[in-house]
């Protein structure tokens, strides 16, 4: 736990994604306080010609962005550390992927440990366990 998944505007680039990976990987060990080896992280690039903000691309907005999601279980993180958590995501996908959209979203999604899991257990029966 957890799964990230990742939006980014621009083409398909390996250093970018490896940029990506190592500070979301980071993020969520140092601030969220999540294990390295079972953080899944999936990244997907968006065409700035597919991409729109206020109902202008980004490409005419020569502006890049993106959105990620994360789910962890839920009552394991404080609001300060989630609010720590997005503050330095915001500011290292600013350095990645300069000229950075203000409408770019990070979404810290709590989910019900016995609703969520991997390996064919939930979160719920790991904590009983």
């Amino acid at each position: 736990m957890p799964i990230l998944n990742v939006k980014v505007s621009g083409q398909k680039n390996a250093a970018t994604t490896k940029a990506i990976n190592e500070l979301l990987l980071d993020l969520t060990h140092r601030i969220l306080g999540k294990k390295k080896e079972v953080t899944a992280i999936a990244i997907e690039y968006v065409d700035l010609d597919c991409w729109f903000v206020g109902g202008e691309l980004l490409s005419e907005q020569g502006k890049n962005s993106f959105y990620f999601d994360i789910k962890i279980t839920d009552e394991t993180n404080t609001k300060d550390e989630k609010a720590q958590f997005i503050k330095e995501a915001f500011q290292g996908f600013e350095r990645i992927l300069g000229n950075l959209h203000e409408e770019s979203y990070i979404y810290v999604q709590d989910v019900r440990a016995a609703s969520y899991g991997y390996g064919g257990k939930t979160q719920e029966y790991r904590y009983h366990q």
